[in-house]
């Protein structure tokens, strides 16, 4: 008997997005079919009183918050308060809603840069909050902390029954390809692809390509989103404790696997079919030097990421040529 029944009313805030939809196929694949799934045009989500009365007049069983304002070094580097502001409005809006009208579940989706900069790797969930964040990304990291610790409180004084997941490096369907707002991955893609088609003979990436990183196919994302609402809850006698033996808040989601950047820019090039060279601007940031997650608590409960990188980057680019052609492409 798992968590969530085929007959639950499932809220998707943020379904337009990479990581949303990748959530909503994943239910629709496992036989949920009656989602809610507001768009930023029908649902503003920075405006509190148009939440509650949305989750109030829909009343959904189970509320998945994937909406957020997101975006690579740069960006954050020149929205801080942007950054911060709308990241916890939206978090603050939907959970304290979806709380104040009785909804069973919800998920909260976080991310890796919680994480202090110099964390001890692999990254263990009890790391949170030990040492200072990165700062290129401390804005959005801050926001997802308090989404994390919004849930917790919740849980703790009230019995709500919310989860987090803290899902590493994101790509695949979907993603956000803007040359000023993506991540490294669908901006290293982007970059690859246009040189290779202007018959460019080296690509420059920002720093040294030496952080390591790990990789998560959004479609993973959304299995484990699914298996973690069916088979755990923070409330239950059997969930997985830290040290001090007290239930986790949030779980990490990844493959535990990282590489360099610079090896991601070589997987990448021959992805494309670009045969060039790779120079390196190293007067750019390079972020945080390794950030590698420790998921052995979601795997020891049974689940694990399947999708390689190297069948990720195919389906990534593929699906970016797709969004190209049909002039559909984020960003």
């Amino acid at each position: 008997m798992t968590l969530i029944s085929i007959d639950d009313r499932i809220a998707v805030f943020g379904s337009g997005g990479m990581a949303g939809s990748a959530i909503c196929r994943a239910l629709q694949n496992h036989g949920y079919e009656k989602l809610l799934m507001p768009s930023r045009v029908e649902l503003d989500c920075l405006d509190h009183n148009k939440v509650a009365h949305w989750i109030d007049l829909y009343k959904p069983n189970v509320v998945i918050l994937a909406a957020a304002k997101v975006g690579g070094i740069l960006a954050n580097n020149q929205q801080p308060a942007d950054f911060l502001l709308d990241n916890i409005k939206i978090q603050t809006h939907v959970i304290e809603s979806a709380w104040s009208v009785g909804v069973r579940r919800l998920l909260f989706l976080g991310s890796s840069c919680i994480y202090p900069k110099f964390a001890e790797q692999p990254i263990r969930e009890e790391a949170l909050l030990t040492g200072p964040l990165e700062p290129t990304n401390e804005w959005y990291a801050i926001a997802k902390i308090s989404g994390i610790k919004l849930c917790e409180s919740l849980r703790r004084q009230y019995g709500f029954d919310a989860i987090s997941l803290m899902p590493t490096n994101l790509y695949g369907t979907g993603d956000n390809y803007n040359p000023s707002a993506s991540h490294v991955l669908p901006a290293l893609l982007r970059r690859f692809h246009e040189a290779k088609q202007r018959g460019d003979q080296t690509v420059t990436c920002w720093g040294t390509g030496s952080p390591l990183r790990e990789f998560l196919h959004a479609d993973d994302l959304g299995e484990a989103c699914v298996f973690s609402l069916e088979n755990w809850s923070a409330l239950a006698e059997n969930a997985p404790c830290d040290d001090a033996g007290q239930p986790l808040a949030f779980l990490n989601v990844g493959t535990g696997v990282d590489l360099s950047i610079h090896q991601l820019a070589n997987r990448i090039a021959a992805t494309v079919g670009f045969n060039g060279t790779v120079e390196w601007d190293t007067s750019k940031p390079d972020g945080t030097p390794k950030k590698q997650l420790d998921v052995s608590r979601l795997r020891s409960m049974g689940w694990t990421a399947a999708i390689s990188l190297s069948e990720g980057l195919a389906q990534a680019y593929a699906d970016f040529k797709q969004a190209l052609s049909t002039n559909s492409l984020r960003g």
